[in-house]
């Protein structure tokens, strides 16, 4: 793989005014390491599931004036999209980089998703690595941190999955971005490795896999 890590020049990509220009800079500059990024870990990502992965580096095609705020490429067991099923994503916001188990709101079964999290609340609340951290709308780089919620609110993060139409739930890491530029390529192959393994029983308790 020709991957080399990211650059501050990635990182600022998101700083640059205009949806035509920050359009540009990303192409040129993120995304070809997203779709190597992308390549390496779907046969991974297969291992881990059983389910076979396909890679989807965002495109952004539906946007007309606002620039994007984020990037990322994400792996689902579905040639066609991944949105509307559980899956995982590696991306970049300006101010980190993120490694996630997803569930979006465009997902049909997020109900029964919420309900087998529900069921499994305790084993989940045991097993998520302490510096892990939870979001709610993958729109947003707001996080709750793993360490600081409690069972009683894990457990309403995943009632309020099944009860409100445009809930979402995401796991995993976040990585300060002059930490995920110090580790290089080769660490930060090992810390993407490190989550998928930690969240890959979160994708099959979602899919039903045994």
């Amino acid at each position: 793989m020709d991957f080399k890590g990211f650059t501050h020049e990635d990182f600022d990509v998101f700083l640059i005014d205009g949806l035509e220009a920050r359009m540009e800079a990303l192409k040129s500059t993120i995304r070809p390491k997203l779709e190597e990024l992308g390549q390496y870990f779907a046969p991974t990502l297969s291992t881990l599931t059983g389910d076979e992965m396909f890679v989807h580096v965002a495109k952004h095609a539906r946007r007309t004036i606002n620039p994007p705020k984020d990037t990322w490429v994400a792996f689902a067991n579905n040639s066609r999209g991944y949105k509307m099923l559980p899956h995982f994503q590696i991306g970049l916001w300006n101010t980190h980089l993120f490694i996630w188990f997803a569930v979006i709101y465009e997902a049909p079964s997020k109900n029964t998703i919420a309900e087998r999290f529900l069921k499994k609340a305790n084993k989940i609340y045991k097993e998520v690595p302490s510096e892990f951290v939870w979001s709610l709308d993958h729109t947003k780089p707001d996080t709750v941190n793993q360490d600081e919620l409690s069972k009683k609110e894990l457990i309403a993060i995943f009632e309020r999955l099944k009860r409100v139409k445009k809930a979402e739930l995401l796991c995993g890491l976040t990585i300060d971005k002059e930490r995920a530029i110090e580790l290089g390529a080769e660490g930060l192959i090992q810390q993407i490795e490190h989550v998928f393994q930690a969240v890959a029983p979160l994708y099959k308790l979602a899919q039903d896999i045994k």
